[in-house]
């Protein structure tokens, strides 16, 4: 399999309160991480969510695949690292969690998701040049 073309990153420490009474990341957290860095690759390529709001684009997830491999504990530090690839109408997040202490793959993720404007569901072209730069 070849190695994916990371285009964002961002490290995320594992509190207490996200570990279940088995001492690991509940796995709804998972999900929390991905959105989170989704949000800040936004922002890093220029536009955040609240950018996209005011001009009555809204970016809405369709579809959550996650893969679980490896627990996450807490005080561990978790490198997510996302690609982006679009099909169709769909932007379709590919991420990874990492543990950072021994680059040891954690989960595997996979987020579509579809734009509306100012309401109605679009083909996506709207977000084609905030992501050109981006796309695999």
């Amino acid at each position: 399999m070849e190695k994916p073309r990371y285009i964002h990153e961002i490290e995320i420490k594992v509190r207490d309160y996200e570990c279940d009474m088995q001492g690991i990341v509940n796995n709804a957290n998972y999900q929390h991480y991905m959105e989170h860095a989704r949000h800040e690759f936004l922002l890093s390529a220029g536009k955040g969510f609240t950018d996209l709001r005011e001009q009555g684009i809204e970016c809405v997830v369709r579809h959550v695949d996650i893969e679980y491999r490896v627990s996450l504990r807490s005080k561990d530090i978790a490198v997510c690292r996302l690609y982006l690839r679009r099909e169709g109408p769909k932007y379709v997040f590919y991420q990874d969690i990492y543990r950072k202490s021994d680059d040891k793959l954690c989960t595997r993720g996979k987020v579509e998701s579809v734009a509306t404007v100012n309401g109605r569901a679009t083909r996506g072209d709207e977000l084609a040049e905030y992501f050109k730069d981006y796309l695999s």
